[in-house]
C-alpha cells in the first residue's frame, strides 16, 4: 500500500469510527429521553462489544447501534444486524450477564438504526436523517 492508499484508508477509517461514536452517542441520549436508564456503554470482552447496556422497568436491555450515512451503497443501518451479528451480540451479552451476576433478569436485544447526513462543509459532522428503534429486534 503506498503512503497516498494508506492515507486514504486512514481518512476513511476515521470517517466511519466519528459517524460511529455519533451514532451511539445520539442512540444513548434518544434511550435516556425516553425513560431508559443507560448503564453501560462500548462494554468489551475477548469477543466483542456491547454498544448500550441499559434498564427499564425490570428489564435489561441490550442495544445495538448502527449507523449508516445518508445516501450509502452497502444498505440499511437497520438490515446491517443480520444473523451473524445478532449471534456474536448474545454471546457477549451471555458474558456480559454471567460476569455481572444478573441470572433471572428479562433480557430484550434492540437495535437504533441511525441514518445521518454529513453537514456541508464540515466532514466528520453529522446530522440525524433517521433514527429507527426496534424493540425486542432479535
Amino acid at each position: 500500500m503506498t503512503s497516498r492508499q494508506n492515507a486514504n484508508h486512514v481518512k476513511k477509517q476515521d470517517s466511519r469510527q466519528s459517524i460511529g461514536k455519533f451514532g451511539e452517542e445520539q442512540a444513548a441520549r434518544y434511550l435516556s429521553e425516553q425513560g431508559y436508564q443507560v448503564l453501560v456503554r462500548n462494554w468489551r470482552c475477548r469477543s466483542g462489544e456491547l454498544d448500550i447496556i441499559a434498564s427499564i422497568d425490570d428489564s435489561i436491555v441490550i442495544v445495538e447501534v448502527r449507523t449508516r450515512r445518508q445516501g450509502g451503497r452497502f444498505g440499511t443501518a437497520a438490515e446491517s444486524v443480520d444473523f451473524r451479528k445478532q449471534h456474536q451480540v448474545r454471546g457477549i451479552a451471555e458474558i456480559y450477564l454471567s460476569l455481572q451476576k444478573l441470572h433471572g433478569k428479562l433480557i430484550r436485544f434492540d437495535v437504533i438504526a441511525i441514518t445521518a447526513a454529513v453537514i456541508p462543509g464540515e466532514p466528520t459532522q453529522f446530522e440525524i436523517v433517521e433514527l429507527k428503534h426496534i424493540e425486542a429486534a432479535f
